[in-house]
């Protein structure tokens, strides 16, 4: 069983790799191809925390297997990441274990390109602006694949905490220096009036800008707010936008943007039909016009860090990376 860091993982997974990789995760995943059980939410509410527990097997791309991924909201203030995950891979013909990696930059690279290929499908080929709300990791890596397929020039990181803001430049600088130049951060959140992309990252329980703000034309990644209490989108803009998934059952199960709206009578169940595997296959259609208001909400799916994973683990058995472990 071989054993990947953080390092073998950005190393072997570049993220337009993994832009690539989540379309066709999601494309089985919406023909009915893969096997993802809603994940297994354990609170941890002494200490502000959950740890999620989310199995899956894509087929076609001969990949089994688990991650584990906590998310504990005390963390910064102790000095660490509000996120760890492991990623576990058994082989789907034997059942022998494959590896273990890194799942903290794993989840992610796959958040954010989750958002690069929805950007890719459903943002306008010209824009030029992009606003980032939630400076933790995921925000970092939506700028990343954000700008990997779209012509950005002026990345906007919005944050209520002056420290996550100086963390993300940190990190910008260290692993994504490329964006460096592009970047601004503020602390007000009106900035989304000049947005051609929004993308939110964050575990509020209350929007996070004002839909009245929102241009049209305007495409929305929302990958934070995770469970039915969360909500960092304005019903306002459930309402008016063109709603594409990750995966429609899951999503209403989960996502308290879509449930909190649908509760309150202002948006309809037959809006939430359309997933991004169905786009990226071309059996359902992305942008129609270029004034249209185009929202991808994620949740998360185990079948994008199975497949990622995959990818790693043949790189890496093809390069000879990584730490060989004898379980036996």
């Amino acid at each position: 069983m071989l054993a990947l860091s953080k390092a073998d993982v950005r190393r072997l997974a570049p993220m337009r790799v993994a832009i690539e990789l989540m379309k066709t995760a999601f494309a089985e995943l919406s023909a009915g191809r893969t096997t993802s059980p809603l994940r297994t939410v354990i609170p941890v509410p002494d200490h502000h925390g959950d740890a999620l527990f989310m199995p899956a097997f894509v087929p076609a791309a001969n990949a089994l297997g688990l991650k584990v991924v906590s998310v504990f909201k005390d963390n910064p203030a102790r000095g660490l990441p509000s996120i760890h995950a492991l990623v576990s891979l058994v082989d789907s013909e034997t059942g022998q274990p494959l590896a273990i990696m890194d799942g903290t930059y794993l989840t992610a690279l796959r958040t954010g390109a989750v958002s690069g290929a929805a950007t890719d499908l459903l943002a306008r080929p010209d824009s030029r602006t992009l606003v980032t709300i939630g400076s933790g990791a995921q925000g970092v890596t939506q700028s990343a694949a954000v700008c990997a397929v779209r012509p950005i020039e002026r990345i906007v990181a919005v944050d209520i905490n002056e420290a996550a803001l100086d963390r993300l430049r940190e990190t910008i600088t260290r692993e994504w220096p490329d964006l460096l130049d592009r970047l601004e951060t503020s602390t007000d959140a009106s900035v989304v009036a000049e947005a051609d992309v929004i993308c939110t990252a964050t575990t509020s329980r209350t929007p996070v800008f004002d839909a009245a703000l929102v241009r049209p034309g305007t495409h929305i990644n929302a990958v934070g707010a995770y469970t039915p209490e969360m909500q960092e989108l304005p019903a306002e803009i459930v309402a008016r936008a063109t709603v594409v998934l990750d995966a429609i059952d899951a999503a209403l199960a989960e996502a308290g943007d879509l449930i909190i709206p649908l509760e309150q009578g202002l948006v309809s169940r037959m809006q939430f039909d359309r997933e991004l595997g169905m786009v990226a296959s071309g059996a359902a259609p992305g942008r129609t016009s270029a004034d249209e208001i185009t929202l991808f909400k994620s949740v998360g799916n185990a079948v994008q860090d199975v497949v990622v994973g995959r990818y790693v683990y043949d790189m890496a058995v093809a390069e000879g990376a990584g730490v060989s472990l004898d379980l036996g």
